[in-house]
């Protein structure tokens, strides 16, 4: 296992004790994987901008999506419930849309939940049986009855992985937590678009919205 209990701290828990082990039930458990879908493969006409972005990219192709379809097929394995969210808009104007997905710059949005880069990336293709919930919000709750299937199938911690670690997976923790749900995120199935995007945001929800994890770590919890 991992150091978990004293890794990503932010000046907030550098002194605070020990948390205590983590034993998940299976059955009252889901993984939720959040927006890891075409669109963010894409690479960009602009060299400059691909650029930029290739840091991203090859985390998602070495890291993310591999550790994350490891994870899947481990949480199936011993019962998890597997859940899905991604980003996408009902209207084909998008009229649907959050008022931050409508704002220009980086967090304009406008994928219709048809089209092919609004899909989820062929490496994590759910299964029949899997919940799939669209949201044109950041956090998965506040856009869908995620909140509300969660409760009916009786799920008391969800595990969390995807993108992007600062902004809809931070959200999404940041509701589950609100919500009085026990949350794992596991940082080898996350990414933001810099390492240090990354790394500071699981430094400030680790230990009081949520506990930082390896995909290691994960399967421990649930044996």
């Amino acid at each position: 296992m991992s150091d978990w209990k004293n890794a990503y701290r932010s000046f907030y828990y550098e002194t605070a004790e020990t948390p205590e082990d983590i034993r998940l039930d299976a059955g009252k458990t889901a993984l939720l994987v959040i927006d890891i879908q075409n669109t963010y493969m894409e690479v960009d006409a602009d060299p400059v901008e691909a650029g930029r972005w290739a840091p991203f990219r090859q985390r998602l192709n070495d890291i993310v999506i591999p550790n994350t379809a490891r994870l899947i097929a481990d949480c199936r394995a011993r019962g998890v419930e597997v859940m899905f969210a991604r980003i996408a808009c009902l209207k084909p104007d998008g009229r649907d849309r959050s008022l931050s997905q409508k704002k220009p710059g980086f967090n304009y949005l406008l994928l219709p939940k048809d089209r092919e880069d609004s899909q989820l990336v062929p490496e994590l293709t759910p299964e029949a049986d899997d919940i799939v919930v669209i949201k044109t919000t950041d956090s998965a709750l506040t856009g869908t009855n995620l909140r509300l299937v969660l409760r009916n199938m009786e799920i008391s911690d969800v595990i969390v992985a995807g993108i992007f670690t600062d902004q809809c997976v931070s959200s999404t923790v940041r509701s589950l937590a609100d919500e009085s749900f026990g949350v794992v995120v596991v940082e080898d199935c996350c990414a933001a678009a810099t390492e240090e995007l990354h790394l500071n945001e699981l430094k400030t929800i680790n230990m009081i919205y949520c506990h930082v994890v390896q995909s290691e770590d994960v399967l421990e919890f649930l044996e």
